[in-house]
């Protein structure tokens, strides 16, 4: 099967009910989408499916064919982190990190959409995501620097 990861078509040769994190992980060593609680629910394996906040654990590959998928990894172009990572970076709201790239992807998902999010809509969005070191009001720092460059 080929997919588009990151820009580049890529064979995978995993079957087809695969999850989409196994083979980020497993096949093509993308590991900056983590696993979380394998049911959806955490937020932390998190990627961009045609410009949506997915969840990779509960998708399988099977349905990804024609579309554009983007990982943490992909965010960078040319050298140059893309501008969430950035006002992630200066704000530097995370302790452990492991919820860092699901909080990332879901941010750049909800500014893409909604370009100067209120606070209420900042919450509703990253309520999918869970940060076991409970940092949210630094992370809600983090997006709106983001949402203002």
């Amino acid at each position: 099967m080929v997919l588009t990861i990151n820009g580049k078509s890529v064979t995978v040769n995993a079957g087809p009910d695969s999850d989409l994190l196994t083979v980020l992980r497993e096949e093509l060593d993308l590991t900056g989408t983590k696993y979380g609680c394998g049911e959806a629910a955490c937020g932390a394996c998190m990627v961009l499916i045609d410009g949506s906040a997915t969840p990779s654990c509960v998708t399988r590959i099977n349905s990804l064919e024609g579309k554009k998928i983007e990982t943490i990894e992909g965010l960078e172009k040319n050298d140059k982190l893309h501008k969430v990572q950035e006002a992630f970076l200066k704000t530097d709201p995370f302790q452990c990190s492991y919820c860092a790239s699901g909080m990332i992807i879901a941010t750049v998902s909800l500014l893409s959409r909604n370009p100067k999010p209120t606070d209420a809509q900042i919450v509703d969005v990253m309520n999918r995501n869970i940060c076991r070191c409970g940092t949210y009001a630094n992370i809600i720092k983090a997006i709106k620097l983001a949402a203002s460059s």
